[in-house]
């Protein structure tokens, strides 16, 4: 199935949904949801979203009220979803080593990046840090630097109900949108 018939199953996932613009916060940017026009902007470069992030963003609007909050820090690996372990080498390619190659080496620099992102720090691996990339779904970035016996590692985990909102597909994509952002 392409990005059109992708889009369009998101659009109409949406028909339950008062036909007003919405906006949502997505990573460092506001996006505006036009349901009459069926366009998702970008607020800040008054562009069109990609079409990857509209079918993030739709699928998000379309599944945020299945819970109410994000509950604690209480974190959930990719392995830990539906269809997660039979991914996850696509998965760790696509988002943990990228952020990997970046910051294997310098575990605390990756801190310093995520001020940008509104991160906040958490208190694990090397370095660990939490992005609200939707107002309901967080991923977390752990870094663990290398020692005498082994070397650096990484694992990007999400909060407990991520996949309640988004498919396992979704998440892999967000994952990989993170790791190139951070």
């Amino acid at each position: 199935m392409g990005y059109q018939d992708a889009l369009e199953k998101a659009w109409n996932s949406l028909q339950k949904i008062e036909k007003q613009n919405i906006h949502l916060k997505f990573l460092n940017d506001e996006y505006e949801v036009d349901f009459n026009n069926k366009k998702v902007f970008s607020v800040s470069c008054n562009i069109e979203a990609k079409d990857y992030y509209k079918i993030l963003i739709l699928h998000y609007l379309a599944n945020e009220g299945k819970i109410l909050d994000i509950e604690g820090d209480s974190w959930k690996s990719f392995k830990e979803m539906e269809g997660g372990q039979a991914y996850f080498s696509a998965f760790r390619n696509r988002a943990i080593e990228p952020i990997l190659r970046k910051y294997g080496e310098k575990p605390l620099s990756m801190l310093e990046r995520a001020k940008s992102f509104d991160a906040e720090k958490i208190e694990t691996g090397s370095a660990g840090i939490s992005i609200r990339v939707f107002p309901k779904v967080k991923v977390g970035i752990i870094l663990w630097a290398k020692d005498e016996e082994f070397g650096p590692d990484c694992n990007v985990v999400f909060n407990s109900n991520a996949d309640r909102i988004l498919p396992t597909e979704d998440i892999a994509v967000l994952g990989g949108i993170v790791a190139s952002a951070i």
